[in-house]
């Protein structure tokens, strides 16, 4: 009698599914549907910081060592960010996009996965020299606790102060940075007035629900990081939490397409910003 044939999965596969599927139960974060050749770089680098033999002895320190699994969600989230990153964006939420905010009473701002906090200050900034700020909540939101303890500080190393000031300049702002920050000791902190407006929270894109109402929600470079049944869950918690005409800013390497969701936006400014 013929033997079935199954189809051979390696090692280095199940010792990765079953570590995550251990995070996630015991941990409540889920990063199963994250893209996988990005959690493989991340993991490795997390292995040989930790000094394991493979994945199996690094699901043993996570689920029994306190403190392990805080500084292994260092390697699985994506810390790189920057002020006014990709300066272009907020050129075009400047010129495009504010015109349009102008006419609401009351403004909401989702930024997703906004790590240590630069991308909601420079959408903070923004709204404040367009004059919206004061009537503006931000919702500034990850799934890293250190990053926003970092975010909600506000404070950042004088060394990128120049990058900033650059980036500031080139989305079209008719002011200096240093309107909005203090220097001292070899760090600047932005303004309380900013740090009010913006409210920090832990937030999943896979297993937590909606922010209602938004005007604008900013998710920028994230979605190149999920598989696509997670691009379109998340996708989907965007439709949902925007009101009418609402506006979808991604990051330049980011497209709707082939996602479930493609007809669901419009194309409103360039590459940039997309309109429920």
């Amino acid at each position: 009698m013929p033997r079935v044939q199954h189809e051979s999965v390696a090692e280095e596969d199940i010792e990765l599914d079953l570590l995550l599927r251990a995070i996630f139960l015991k941990f409540h974060y889920d990063f199963r549907h994250y893209a996988r050749s990005s959690l493989r770089r991340r993991l490795e680098s997390a292995r040989l910081a930790f000094d394991c033999r493979n994945l199996s002895a690094l699901q043993e320190r996570v689920l029994h060592d306190d403190g392990v699994f805080t500084a292994l969600l260092r390697f699985l989230t994506v810390q790189v960010s920057d002020l006014f990153r990709d300066a272009e964006y907020f050129y075009t939420l400047r010129r495009e996009i504010v015109p349009v905010l102008q006419t609401y009473p009351q403004l909401r701002v989702w930024v997703a996965g906004c790590s240590t906090g630069e991308e909601a200050y420079s959408h903070a900034i923004v709204l404040a020299e367009e004059g919206l700020l004061d009537k503006t909540t931000i919702y500034a939101t990850d799934i890293n606790r250190e990053s926003l303890n970092i975010a909600e500080a506000g404070v950042y190393s004088v060394e990128r102060l120049q990058s900033f000031t650059d980036n500031h300049q080139r989305s079209g702002a008719s002011v200096p940075l240093s309107t909005h920050y203090t220097a001292g000791y070899g760090s600047i902190v932005f303004s309380r007035t900013l740090r009010e407006k913006i409210l920090f929270s832990d937030h999943s894109l896979a297993t937590d629900g909606v922010f209602a109402e938004m005007q604008v929600i900013s998710c920028r470079n994230v979605l190149i990081y999920f598989e696509r049944a997670l691009q379109n869950h998340a996708l989907g918690l965007f439709k949902d939490s925007l009101c009418r005409r609402g506006y979808l800013g991604l990051g330049a390497p980011e497209t709707l397409r082939f996602t479930e969701h493609e007809h669901d936006f419009t194309e409103v400014a360039q590459r940039w910003h997309k309109r429920c």
